[in-house]
């Protein structure tokens, strides 16, 4: 009776059986039709920290560094890190970078589209056990007893716009990752029943397919643990009352039952003690910024809005059209008051929630049983660890931590449509009017919204309609059009930034950091002071504060203000060059060059030391060491025109014609359009005598810069010696 059940229902869809094969191609095609537009998108949002500044994806850096370090390449240990451990997905980060040979944006998002569409491909048959039960055919292999079923359901999670954050976002990489182990994991666990086809007879269909879900170890555990036993102690309920023989129908899933919980938990248990072990023994530290529910007083305000979050997740995956790239920051004020209006969504949420686990545990039907059942395990055990229940997350909504729960959303869904195909051929045709066209209006989204990706300049704007009072958007927006150049524009972002949160200091450092370019000086300094006063251990906020400090000649604040710096993050070379700035200004010569040696043997590659360096032992008639840093500089920086360019000075000053004149023409040769480099030329031809070089020089200078004082001065200094060579 419940296969006959199960065909009959998934007959009513208004979906095509397709053969096994031509349902997964279409599915992937499906897949690659919604996110393949973001291929040749840029590195964008939190890919800077987790790509472009990892270290950990460079060649140089030792692969056991991948197990020591977090997500974005810090140390595990350090108080600073997230404590989000995934070196699988880094290491495929630094695949990519060795086979592109560096930072290639289009393979990191190949990648990401390939994943999807595989999972997309695979989920087919996950849904096939959960919807149709487990079963095999003759050789070993899953059948699919609900092929339209499955396939409606696989089709609406591969199209599903809430994963756009996941695969067209590098960093959600990690992710899908963690969907491709689970489905792997699934069908493993699904295939180690085979052997009780034969024995179990009809309870072979449904409760294996119970032990559905493990998105990490121990999720198997919890599923087998509470919809197994539960659904045997619905049929040993019903054996007792028609007193059946329950050895024959309840008892041979019991075996191995405690066996499987042995395993599975120690093997989860042993496993978490490792991360906890290499994370450092303790939390990861967050702030208020990030998740303001978990930091309010009250635990009552805290748990209403917990589940306001619920809601808003679970309101994504119903409708997707209202995505956001950060959810932090004022984007969701926090309910504190019963009055406000927002309260009445966690009561929806659970009232729908109760009532499909209600058909879970009490249906009649078995199949609506294992339904039900699989379904809320699937969207509710994956989006625990982001349910703030065990521990605090940093974030408030992140779209990617729900990529998996949208399988059992997806599941449900279509279930309710097979419930309703089943009301008349009417309403069979009008269902599948509307399935088709959530289906295009879903692929439209997704190929809309991974447009917004491909740019971080689209991905900020695109927040500001549905986050206006995030100031964290605000700010990103700001640095985005600082970063091309409309300053004027940034500062108005930023500003609101601010506004909308008076405490953001970094939005005041970048406002600071913008006036100060612009000579605001007062008003920089303003900033900067609330800023270190707000959070007296921003490193940057301290230098960049002494930066306006020395340009308004505040020297002995400006000094306090880099040593401040300097404490909190003792390995900071540009510091250390500003700092040298500011000794050189005050003539303190040897604390100049100690400044900027420092930088130098922080930032073997910083170009600014090295180059104040040789020109300021130049300017004190310190000759020999200036040539000494010069040869040292250029071994490090072999292309840097700036150093060629000092350093040929002081090989000049020696009368090192020779090699001087190679320098110059180097620098000359990688930047021709910098006047002051043919004028030094110019000049280096004239005291070795060459008058005629010399004389070209000047003139290629003079038209480069004709209004060049000191071009113009030696030139006519040179055809003044020219006239008297001439004339004797």
């Amino acid at each position: 009776m419940m296969l006959q059940s199960e065909w009959s229902l998934d007959n009513t869809l208004p979906v095509p059986q397709l053969p096994q094969f031509w349902a997964k191609a279409i599915i992937g095609v499906f897949a690659l039709l919604c996110f393949g537009i973001s291929y040749d998108g840029d590195f964008v949002f939190d890919d800077s920290e987790a790509i472009i500044n990892n270290k950990d994806l460079r060649p140089e850096t030792s692969l056991s560094s991948l197990w020591e370090h977090d997500f974005w390449g810090t140390n595990l240990i350090s108080n600073t890190s997230h404590k989000s451990y995934r070196p699988l997905t880094v290491l495929t980060f630094r695949l990519n970078y060795l086979i592109a040979g560096g930072l290639h944006p289009v393979g990191f998002h190949v990648v990401n589209i390939a994943l999807h569409s595989v999972i997309s491909v695979m989920i087919l048959d996950v849904f096939s056990v959960l919807i149709g039960g487990l079963a095999y055919d003759e050789k070993g292999r899953l059948l699919n007893r609900a092929p339209k079923a499955s396939f409606l359901a696989a089709v609406l999670f591969a199209v599903h716009p809430i994963h756009t954050e996941s695969v067209a976002g590098i960093v959600g990489r990690a992710d899908l990752l963690c969907a491709l182990f689970f489905l792997l994991s699934f069908i493993s666990y699904c295939k180690a029943f085979r052997k009780y086809v034969g024995i179990a007879g009809k309870a072979s269909i449904y409760c294996p397919s119970l032990i559905a879900f493990e998105k990490m170890v121990g999720v198997n555990t919890v599923f087998d643990a509470l919809v197994i036993c539960k659904m045997d102690i619905l049929q040993l309920g019903m054996a007792l009352l028609r007193k059946d023989n329950m050895s024959e129908k309840v008892l041979p899933w019991k075996r191995g039952f405690l066996t499987r919980i042995l395993l599975v938990a120690s093997g989860g248990i042993t496993l978490l003690y490792c991360r906890w072990r290499i994370m450092g023994t303790g939390p990861p530290a967050f702030t208020e910024v990030d998740n303001p529910a978990s930091f309010a007083d009250s635990a009552i305000v805290r748990a209403i809005n917990y589940n306001y979050y619920y809601s808003l997740n679970t309101w994504l995956l119903v409708y997707p059209w209202w995505l956001c790239f950060d959810w932090s920051m004022g984007c969701l004020p926090l309910i504190k008051s019963i009055s406000d209006v927002r309260i009445f969504a966690p009561l929806v949420l659970w009232f729908f929630l109760i009532g499909i686990m209600w058909q879970a545990l009490c249906s009649t039907n078995t199949d609506e049983r294992r339904i039900f059942a699989s379904g809320i395990t699937l969207v509710v055990i994956p989006f625990l660890p982001a349910s703030n229940i065990f521990f605090r997350v940093g974030f408030v909504i992140a779209e990617r931590v729900i990529y998996l729960s949208s399988a059992g959303y997806c599941m449900l869904l279509a279930y309710g449509i097979c419930i309703l195909s089943r009301q008349g051929r009417r309403i069979k045709n009008i269902i599948s009017v509307a399935v088709t066209g959530l289906v295009i209006l879903n692929i439209m989204q997704c190929v809309r919204r991974s447009c917004h990706w491909r740019t971080e300049e689209n991905l900020f704007t695109s927040a500001l309609s549905v986050c206006p009072f995030n100031a964290k958007v605000h700010y990103n927006v700001g640095k985005n059009l600082a970063d091309r150049g409309k300053e004027i524009s940034a500062i108005q972002y930023y500003r609101e930034a601010v506004r909308l949160n008076p405490k953001y200091v970094h939005a005041m450092n970048n406002l600071g950091n913008i006036l100060k370019e612009r000579k605001e000086l007062h008003e920089a300094e303003k900033l900067l002071s609330r800023a270190v006063a707000i959070q007296p251990d921003f490193a940057a906020a301290w230098m960049n504060l002494g930066i306006v400090q020395n340009s308004l000649s505040k020297f002995e604040e400006a000094e306090r203000s880099y040593w401040t710096a300097i404490k909190y993050r003792k390995k900071y070379p540009d510091c250390y060059y500003n700092l040298g700035r500011l000794y050189a200004d005050l003539h303190r010569t040897v604390d100049a060059l100690n400044a900027w040696r420092n930088a130098t043997l922080l930032k073997p590659n910083h170009s600014l030391a090295w180059n104040n360096l040789i020109i300021l032992l130049d300017n004190t008639g310190n000759l020999a060491q200036a040539e000494a840093v010069g040869k040292e500089a250029l071994k490090l920086l072999p292309s840097d025109h700036t150093i060629m360019f000092s350093f040929a000075n002081v090989l000049g000053k020696l009368k090192k014609y020779k090699e001087s004149e190679g320098l110059f023409l180097k620098a000359i040769q990688i930047n021709p359009t910098i006047a002051s480099y043919r004028g030094n030329l110019a000049v280096l031809y004239h005291r070795w005598g060459r008058l005629d070089l010399a004389s070209e020089q000047y003139k290629l200078a003079l038209r480069l810069d004709p209004a060049s004082p000191g071009i113009v001065e030696n030139y006519n200094l040179l055809k003044k010696k020219l006239e008297q060579v001439k004339k004797g």
